[in-house]
This record gives C-alpha cells, sequence and structure tokens, in this order.
C-alpha cells in the first residue's frame, strides 16, 4: 500500500505540481527574454516545448511504472535516479513553455496513464530484463525524436536549443544505464507498435 500511496503521489505532482529543477536550466546564446522571435517561431517552439513536456510527463510515468513493479532494490534505485534528472526536464519544459507564453498539453492524465501502464506492465510480466528493454528503446526514441526538434526549432531559439540538446544527452546515459544493468532487446513489433503510440502522442500533443 506504501508503494501505492507514493506512485500516487508522484503522478498527482507530475500531472499538475509546479515543478523545480536539481540543475539550472541549460543556457543558450542569450537570455530568452533577450532573443527576437517572430509570433510563427514562438508558435513553434511552443509547440515542439509542448510535446517535449509530454515526453517527459510520459517518462516519469514510465519509471514509476517500472519502479513499482520492480522487485530489485539496486534496479529501483537507478530507476529513481533516472526519473529525478527527468524531473529536471519537466522543469525546464515547463519554464520554457511559460516564457513563450504557452501552455502545456491539455491531456497530460491521459499520457500518463498510458506510459504508467505500460512501464508497470512490463515490470510485471517481462521481469527486470524486459522493463529495462523498454528503457532502452523508449531512450532510443526519444533520443531520436530530440533530434528531430534540434532540426526544426528556430535557429534563433537559443534557449530551447540548449535545454532540447541536455535533454538529448541525458536520455542518451540513461539508455547506456539500462544497456549496463542488462537490458535485453525487444522484439520488432513491439519497438513499431512504441513508435506508433508516440506518433498519436507527438502528433495530438503538438496542438492540445
Amino acid at each position: 500500500m506504501d508503494a501505492f500511496f507514493i506512485a500516487a503521489d508522484s503522478a498527482l505532482r507530475t500531472v499538475f505540481a509546479q515543478h523545480h529543477a536539481s540543475r539550472p536550466t541549460p543556457k543558450g546564446d542569450g537570455n530568452a527574454s533577450e532573443q527576437v522571435l517572430s509570433d510563427a517561431e514562438k508558435r513553434e517552439s511552443a509547440a515542439l516545448m509542448r510535446v517535449n513536456h509530454v515526453g517527459e510527463v510520459c517518462a516519469q510515468a514510465l519509471y514509476t511504472g517500472q519502479a513499482l513493479a520492480c522487485q530489485n532494490p539496486a534496479l529501483r534505485a537507478q530507476l529513481a535516479e533516472a526519473s529525478r534528472e527527468e524531473t529536471d526536464h519537466l522543469a525546464w519544459t515547463q519554464q520554457r513553455l511559460k516564457e513563450l507564453n504557452d501552455r502545456p498539453s491539455l491531456l497530460n492524465p491521459v499520457w500518463y496513464a498510458g506510459a504508467f501502464a505500460i512501464g508497470f506492465a512490463a515490470g510485471k510480466l517481462g521481469g527486470d530484463k524486459v522493463s529495462l528493454g523498454f528503457v532502452v528503446e523508449t531512450e532510443r526514441q526519444v533520443e531520436a525524436h530530440l533530434q528531430s526538434h534540434m532540426d526544426r526549432l528556430p535557429a534563433a531559439d537559443s534557449a530551447s536549443r540548449a535545454i532540447v540538446a541536455q535533454m538529448k544527452a541525458d536520455e542518451m546515459a540513461h539508455a547506456q544505464m539500462a544497456l549496463k544493468s542488462g537490458a535485453v532487446e525487444l522484439p520488432g513489433p513491439v519497438k513499431s507498435m512504441m513508435q506508433l503510440a508516440a506518433k498519436v502522442m507527438t502528433t495530438v500533443a503538438h496542438r492540445v
């Protein structure tokens, strides 16, 4: 029951709370307020950062679900550490959305519930190695997705670009952590389903 209440508290905090990073926000070539972006560039940056914020909500849910199902204390501690880094990402993207006068996705509770279910099911049905395999594949897909955002963000938006670059580096580290901990490669059809689900999420979150 304690684990359940901790998971519920994490869900509420992730979706509804104001987040505070343990690390300073990555900086670009200048302060965000000093950058000159057109209205169209602001809208594009905000849409991309909203998608990135959703991705971090899902990462929190995935790690929380996996930790709840995990029976290995050492692995649970690794998942908790990765989750703390994802909290930094949540705070950074949330802050950047405010600076761009925009908002997070209205469907964050839905995104969280789906990712939590996937994480918990992976931990319960497949065990630690399969659960870690989900971490590796998720982080690989997120890394590719963040790289695509680097290509799409306005060149003048150095603040958003700096945040995305640091997030990308952190996701690569999480994938390496999972590989070193014994992750197994997921079957091709599972990877394809994950890619399809991510495509739906990013397309919808870009607007809603």
